[in-house]
Formats: structure tokens, C-alpha cells, sequence
């Protein structure tokens, strides 16, 4: 069963300017579906739908059109969000609590008892490196630090499912790298996790399938090791090939007493697939305008 599904999710607001009456379109019939035990990205520009495709799985926006589910129970449903863990882009904790006081917080309402909190609470807190600072405010917390405490909270009733926005913002590179590690262990795990990121290096080494919105849109979805293997260049690897031989075919290459130990397609970078997606499809819609609504 797929972790998560959407079929022809779409989602419109309305702005009322002075005499205006304004249509945007933050997502446009998104069908997706993640598969369960995966790490999947969703990238966009700002304003692409990322967010909004995320709050609208979590049942936190009704669509206007379109269904989504999570493993099979529908979005709209509380049920849904049982096994679900939630990080947003700006997560808000109480200030005048302590690290641990936070985490025990949103373990008590995930309805974890006493006993599984004294051995929970103190592994999360090591897991995201917050050990040294959990007697300390919430107040006193820089926003690399909040973020540890925020993937804490999502965690802490030991979900299926992670949706991460933005799990990494304002996290330095150390952080940021234990945090990657992090999602490489909930993914042996057996965990599923759905994430959105600006830092496409990031993205490119954790992630299984990637989706990259614009203007409310998919522009492009697949599997990572697909869409950044350039199919128009080959490369050849040979082992013991002398000097005097690299340009030549692999008959050549036999003949010199080479051996052609791999042919495949060089990869490009998830970056520079980003952008040329991206690109592509903001050409395709300046080309062809819109029928009176404003994608954002």
C-alpha cells in the first residue's frame, strides 16, 4: 500500500482586493503517489505548491477539488494522521518550556504513557543532538536548534510516516548532515518520508523520487537515478587502457589490451535538473496564458 496518494488534488484561493476578486491557483490537479518505506523530495520555486500540497495530505486545508489519503484512509478523516509525523517550515513551541519539557508535551498528547517517555524522550533529544541543551528554554533556542527539537516532536510518537517542510532551514552544515543521517536511519527503518527542500544537494543524496512543482503545477516526477542520468551522452569506463587508446571504441579498447568495465549515462546534478525543469515550464506558460486565473 502507497504511503500517500493524491488524485487530481487541486487547490484555489480567492483575494478580494478593494473591487477586485482575485483566483489563484496553488495547485493544479496534482496526482502523486509515494510509495511506503521511501524518502521522496517535493521541489519548487517559492510559491510552486509545496507547502499547500503538504498542509492539504495533513487535512490541515480542504481541497477544492481532487482526494488524497494516507495509506489508504482518506485525508479528510482523523484517522489519517494517526501514524504521522509533522514538522512545518516554521514550527511554534511554547516558550517558557524546556527542551525535554517540549518533546514530553507532544508525546503526552500522541498518548505515549510515563513509562515509554522516560526511555523516549532522552534517545530523541540524543538522536537530534539536543542532549546538552534540554533543561534550557525554548526561548533561548536559535532556529537551527528549534528545528532539532521540531523533527524531536515529530518523532516522539514513533510514526510511519514523517512530512518534513523544510527540515534543514537555518541548520548549519554539521546539523544538517546529522540530520540527513538522521533520515537515512528512519528510511532503514522501514519509515516513509516526504520532504521539501531548497538544498537540492541535500535532496539529491536522501531522496528515492523526487516531484518538482511551479505555479502549482508537476512539471516533472520520477525516480531520482533516472532524472539526472543524461541520456544523451554515454560514458565508458575501462580498466588498464593505455594512453595512446582513450578515444577509440571498444574494439579498439580490446584490441590494446583494455577492458570496458562499465557503459552507462553520465548523471547531471538534481540542481541543474531543477532549474531547467523550472525554466522550461515557465517558458511553456508565457507562451500560452492562462484562462483567467493566476497560478502562485
Amino acid at each position: 500500500m502507497d504511503a500517500i496518494t493524491t488524485e487530481g488534488l487541486t487547490k484555489r484561493f480567492v483575494r478580494h482586493q478593494f473591487k477586485s476578486r482575485q483566483v489563484v491557483l496553488a495547485l493544479d490537479h496534482l496526482d502523486l503517489r509515494v510509495e511506503a518505506g521511501s524518502v521522496f523530495g517535493i521541489l519548487g520555486p517559492n510559491g510552486s505548491g509545496k507547502s499547500t500540497t503538504m498542509k492539504l495530505v495533513l487535512g490541515l486545508m480542504t481541497p477544492t477539488d481532487g482526494r488524497a489519503s494516507i495509506f489508504g484512509v482518506p485525508c479528510d478523516k482523523i484517522a489519517s494522521r494517526v501514524h504521522v509525523g509533522f514538522l512545518p517550515e516554521n514550527p511554534y513551541f511554547y516558550p517558557f518550556l524546556t527542551g525535554e519539557e517540549t518533546v514530553w508535551f507532544y508525546g503526552k498528547i500522541s498518548g505515549l504513557n510515563k513509562a515509554m517517555l522516560q526511555k523516549r524522550v532522552p534517545e530523541l533529544l540524543g538522536q537530534v543532538g539536543l542532549t546538552h541543551a534540554k533543561d534550557r528554554p525554548i526561548s533561548g533556542y536559535s532556529k537551527g536548534m528549534l528545528q532539532r527539537i521540531g523533527l524531536a516532536q515529530a518523532m516522539v510518537h514513533d510514526p510511519q510516516l514523517l512530512i518534513l517542510d523544510e527540515p534543514t532551514a537555518g541548520v548549519d552544515p554539521i546539523g544538517s548532515r546529522e540530520i540527513r543521517d538522521l533520515i537515512f536511519d528512519l528510511k532503514k527503518r522501514g519509515k516513509t518520508v516526504l520532504l521539501s527542500s531548497h538544498l537540492l544537494e541535500q535532496v539529491q543524496e536522501v531522496c528515492d523520487r523526487v516531484c518538482i512543482l511551479n505555479r502549482g503545477r508537476k512539471v516533472l516526477e520520477g525516480k531520482l537515478a533516472d532524472l539526472i542520468s543524461d541520456q544523451r551522452k554515454t560514458s565508458i569506463v575501462a580498466e588498464n587502457l593505455p594512453e595512446s587508446a582513450r578515444a577509440e571504441i571498444r574494439a579498439l579498447i580490446e584490441r590494446n589490451g583494455g577492458r570496458v568495465e562499465s557503459i552507462g549515462h553520465p548523471q547531471t546534478t538534481l540542481e541543474s535538473l531543477f532549474i531547467r525543469s523550472v525554466r522550461n515550464h515557465g517558458e511553456l506558460q508565457d507562451g500560452k496564458p492562462s484562462s483567467g486565473e493566476k497560478r502562485g
